[in-house]
């Protein structure tokens, strides 16, 4: 889960049966890209050993308030070290705890400590579960903001069969991914993002095309992916990559490939942002054979490519469309009249001269217009061009 990817993730233990599941968790986090550490209760030793956990996670594993040289282990500093703490297995006593303010362990001590969000996997048999004080300990638990990650139905270590099997390691990575996708600022829409250039055959091996790499485009894909948003992202040749479970890549060549794409994927995009450096021309006709040197000269008859972004501003319903224009002289007015003319909601202005190439670099200085407004930004890395734009369309858009 690519959410989980960067994440400090503390790994709380108890003393339950089902703590075997719990290094099969800690591998799972770290096959996701999080950094992992784990806190045992003492008891929870007489069920999975440190050193199995300590090999997993990459780091030692902690399980006594000071060491037997006395050395105190910072409750505080692990607390606040973690962006998330998953308790699996949280057993009955654990959960009356936590519930209570015990603080008699290191597991409990870091807990009350802890400033981020919590997530706890409770495991015991069927009878200790239906507890009336179990249940109380889990709404308490669930008042405080704490996340309660249910238990599932199933066979039981004491050979009964019901609720109190804790929820399996791949449910449990899930569920923590669902609820920090479900907190970002654009989970549930849907951005449409046209990347690169386009190329226009002259013959099966000449082409007109431009200098744009996609490098912006690829950006904002990054970026509103980080957001939480499911992608749309159409690109034109390129080599850069890009893989998320919440992309869809389509690659298309020419500028007619790229209209076709956009035609079907921009109806249901709550987004719309056309980066692509699209061809304004293409040869009014296509040799079938690579053409043969002859003459000196040679003269190529171009005609207009389908205007993509007119024709999303002229279909275009509740979408929020956002252009790029390039300009290299009267920049302001020329983006300006291309807002009216193509009904953009925002356009992104480039001025293409001698300390902005923008053309392959990995820096950009771009301004954002509207109607009414205009920002102006200094250069700076493309990701974080990205990030600004974003910050923008979200205020306009979530507010």
């Amino acid at each position: 889960m690519q959410v989980l990817s960067g994440k400090k993730i503390l790994v709380g233990i108890t003393a339950g049966i089902a703590a075997y599941k719990s290094a099969f968790l800690v591998r799972l986090l770290k096959k996701n890209g999080a950094d992992v550490k784990v806190i045992l209760t003492p008891d929870a030793l007489d069920f999975v050993t440190p050193l199995t956990l300590s090999t997993l996670s990459g780091h030692p594993v902690y399980h006594q308030l000071a060491d037997d040289e006395g050395n105190w282990t910072n409750h505080v500093d692990l607390g606040l070290w973690a962006d998330l703490f998953i308790i699996a297995p949280a057993t009955a006593n654990t959960l009356s705890k936590m519930a209570n303010g015990t603080a008699n362990n290191l597991l409990l001590t870091t807990y009350l400590s802890a400033k981020c969000p919590v997530y706890f996997a409770p495991a015991m048999d069927l009878d200790m579960y239906k507890h009336r004080s179990t249940k109380q300990s889990i709404d308490q638990l669930i008042k405080f903001g704490n996340k309660f990650i249910k238990p599932g139905v199933g066979e039981l270590a004491s050979g009964l069969s019901g609720e109190g099997r804790m929820a399996e390691p791949e449910e449990i990575l899930e569920f923590v991914s669902q609820d920090l996708l479900s907190q970002l600022p654009l989970h549930g829409k849907r951005v449409l993002i046209t990347a690169g250039p386009t190329y226009e055959a002259i013959d099966p091996v000449r082409f007109i095309g431009n200098r744009s790499s996609g490098k912006m485009g690829y950006a904002l894909a990054k970026e509103a992916l980080r957001l939480g948003a499911d992608v749309v992202l159409i690109s034109g040749p390129t080599y850069l990559t890009i893989s998320h479970p919440h992309l869809k890549l389509i690659n298309v060549r020419s500028t007619e490939e790229m209209f076709q794409a956009v035609q079907k994927e921009f109806s249901s995009a709550d987004v719309i942002i056309s980066s692509a450096a699209v061809s304004d021309y293409k040869p009014k006709h296509q040799a079938d054979q690579k053409i043969k040197k002859s003459n000196e000269t040679m003269t190529l008859e171009l005609e207009k490519t389908q205007d993509i972004l007119k024709y999303i501003g002229e279909h275009k319903t509740d979408q929020y469309l956002v252009g790029f224009a390039l300009e290299t002289e009267n920049a302001e007015v020329h983006a300006k009249a291309k807002i009216e003319k193509k009904n953009l909601d925002v356009i992104v202005l480039n001025q293409l001269n001698a300390s902005n190439q923008v053309f392959g670099s990995d820096f950009n200085q771009v301004s954002l217009l509207t109607k009414n407004e205009q920002l102006d930004f200094d250069a700076k890395p493309k990701n974080e061009v990205a990030q600004d734009i974003f910050k923008f369309i979200s205020s306009n858009i979530l507010s």
